[in-house]
């Protein structure tokens, strides 16, 4: 781990997540009023201090409150982020004073031997009011008062914890290696596929919560690491594990609420996303609809079909698994229902694996490497133009109103994902059935396997008529807007 991470501990609801939200200038970590919402631990990066800031879970949470083994485990992960950490920010209630559990955390946290900044919390108004000599006897000296909530005393805290760290040190590893931004995935799916699981199987750890109870992800984990492939080389990555995607209908809180929100928001974030179906569910209506929501952002795709351990088990009994010959008949099937019930995802790499025994789970983060490179292809103008007609000579598009889509001249014009100015006769008359045909025949032909493409469409003027009937003026037509499409070299 670096040695300039920050970790925010305490116990449960004395504002650990707003403060910080408010120290990494968004709203990451999900703010709750009940206790135990956060439970991973939650990392940003913080620019102007050139430092990682960790939220963590709250310690020493009641077993009425959630089950006994996410106790445990988010006290897991507040014992990690106090091993990992240079610095830890101890909060506390200013409206509830010290408390028993106070100290003991305080106790925990001498016995570290760790650097202690005492950050007391929700003094919003008058600091008058609030009774300082249970804190100062914690004896971990001088408290910055604050409030996260209304900003108070922020600017106090930024310089102390700069103060605490230092200047920011100059790294030289002499490898001689080239620094490149990490590539950054993220897992989604149905709650209880396995998300964590496989992001536990990566960093070959417990660094993420793993339990069979639904929805114990909640927020979006950012996780770094590297990967060494199979050239030799290390891949610097960054993961994003999620919370399961409910339907935006069996949404029973507002907890749940925010922990759709922050799943979409990583789609956003993500270079590539990782779709995790269950091996012995099959594709459901719900996969679907999530596998939507990558679409609609034009991320590329990787689909994994986790437990697939489970399915050789299943075909070890003698009964096998009815409706299927063998474990390769299954196989294959399951492989035609995820392409035909996620037709808009072309090519998508489909990769089995197991979490539990690591089963080819290499094989995601290469199939990663090779999308994130795909991206930044180049199309040949002519090459492009050539495969789209004769795409169009092979099935021709249905009339639309007695006319037919045509095409006058394509040319790429963006990366990330792949941006085609087409100029054509009407934008109205492509049907959308048509563009997923051209988008599948122009990721065949240049191998864009899981890559999104985007059309931009420029009809004819309104009362060009002419231009339809003779193809040259179409052409110079086109040709004009050339400079305005900016496209890539050949």
């Amino acid at each position: 781990m670096s040695s300039r991470t920050v970790a925010i501990v305490g116990r449960p609801n004395v504002g650990k997540s707003r403060l910080f939200n408010r120290l990494a200038r968004k709203r990451i970590s999900i703010v709750h009023d009940q206790p135990g919402v956060t439970r991973d631990v939650i990392s940003a990066e913080i620019a102007e201090g050139a430092y990682t800031l960790f939220d963590t879970g709250g310690i020493g949470l009641a077993g009425g409150e959630t089950a006994r083994q996410l106790i445990t485990a988010t006290e897991q992960q507040v014992d990690f982020a106090i091993a990992a950490s240079t610095l830890i920010l101890f909060v506390l209630d200013g409206r509830e004073g010290v408390t028993p559990l106070d100290d003991r955390i305080a106790r925990m946290l001498r016995a570290s031997g760790k650097i202690v900044r005492l950050v007391v919390n929700k003094v919003d108004f008058d600091e008058n009011t609030i009774d300082l000599a249970p804190v100062y006897r914690l004896g971990l000296g001088e408290p910055v008062l604050v409030s996260a909530e209304h900003g108070r005393g922020e600017d106090n805290l930024r310089a102390a914890v700069l103060e605490t760290l230092g200047p920011v040190p100059a790294v030289d590893d002499g490898s001689g290696r080239t620094s490149s931004d990490p590539l950054c995935f993220c897992f989604i799916g149905r709650p209880n596929v396995g998300k964590s699981s496989l992001g536990n199987r990566l960093l070959q750890s417990d660094r993420l919560i793993v339990s069979d109870i639904p929805g114990t992800t909640r927020d979006a984990v950012e996780l770094p690491f590297e990967f060494k492939g199979r050239d030799g080389n290390l891949y610097p990555f960054r993961l994003i594990d999620t919370a399961g995607i409910k339907a935006a209908t069996k949404l029973a809180s507002s907890v749940e609420y925010f922990a759709r929100l922050r799943s979409l928001d990583a789609i956003q974030k993500a270079d590539v996303v990782f779709m995790v179906l269950d091996a012995l569910d099959g594709v459901t209506q719900q996969d679907k609809s999530i596998a939507g929501e990558a679409n609609k952002e034009r991320k590329p795709i990787v689909v994994v079909v986790n437990k697939w351990d489970l399915v050789h088990q299943e075909f070890k009994k003698p009964e096998g698994v009815k409706g299927y010959d063998s474990e390769r008949d299954y196989r294959t099937k399951f492989e035609h229902a995820v392409f035909d019930r996620l037709f808009f995802t072309p090519g998508a790499p489909l990769i089995f694996v197991s979490a539990l025994n690591g089963f080819e789970i290499d094989r995601m983060l290469n199939a990663a490497v090779k999308l994130h490179r795909t991206l930044d292809k180049k199309l040949p103008t002519g090459r492009l133009n050539e495969t789209i007609a004769r795409l169009a000579d092979r099935v021709p598009p249905a009339a639309i109103g007695g006319r037919r889509f045509k095409v006058y001249y394509a040319v790429q014009t963006g990366n990330r994902p792949f941006r085609i100015k087409i100029f054509c006769n009407r934008e109205e008359k492509l049907a959308e059935s048509y563009r997923r045909y051209l988008e599948a025949g122009l990721v065949e032909e240049f191998d864009l396997k899981g890559c999104p493409i985007h059309f931009e469409l420029i009809g004819k003027p309104k009362g060009g008529a002419r231009a339809e009937r003779n193809p040259r003026s179409a052409a110079r037509h086109a040709a004009r807007h050339r400079v305005e499409a900016e496209p890539i070299d050949d």
